[in-house]
């Protein structure tokens, strides 16, 4: 389990979050936490294939963790897929994002693999938590 610290130097040190199956519904958990993390500073780049093109608070929405330009910089990847569907999306991670140091899957979202790659490349690993939720419990 990850401690209180590393959750907080997680988010203290992270800038910009790729945010895996974003949806522009308002009322769906991966748009709040988009919208939130981006309200305090966070650059939040969004990836729905379905979705890609458009825009989400100034942010163009991606279809693919490899359509992020390299030179976005992106520390963390926020995962809000289903557990099974974890591991491809960090190993695409992994190939697309160069400057990437946490994995985060969001609640109800776990994977023995992604923890595991994520240890053997030497990433932070945080699963079912959300950083909406630990930024307002940490910080407020």
């Amino acid at each position: 389990m990850t401690s209180d610290t590393d959750i907080r130097q997680i988010l203290d040190s992270t800038k910009v979050i790729a945010l895996v199956g974003f949806s522009n519904k308002p009322d769906r958990a991966s748009h709040k936490v988009a919208k939130f993390l981006a309200e305090r500073g966070y650059r939040v780049i969004p990836v729905n294939p379905g979705l890609a093109g458009q825009a989400f608070m100034g942010e163009a929405i991606v279809a693919d963790l490899a359509d992020i330009p390299k030179d976005a910089h992106v520390d963390m990847l926020d995962v809000f897929r289903r557990s099974e569907h974890v591991q491809p999306v960090v190993e695409a991670g992994l190939k697309a994002l160069p400057d990437l140091r946490t994995i985060w899957l969001q609640i109800g979202v776990t994977s023995a693999d992604a923890a595991r790659i994520s240890a053997e490349k030497g990433l932070a690993f945080v699963e079912d938590r959300c950083p909406k939720q630990e930024l307002e419990r940490l910080v407020s």
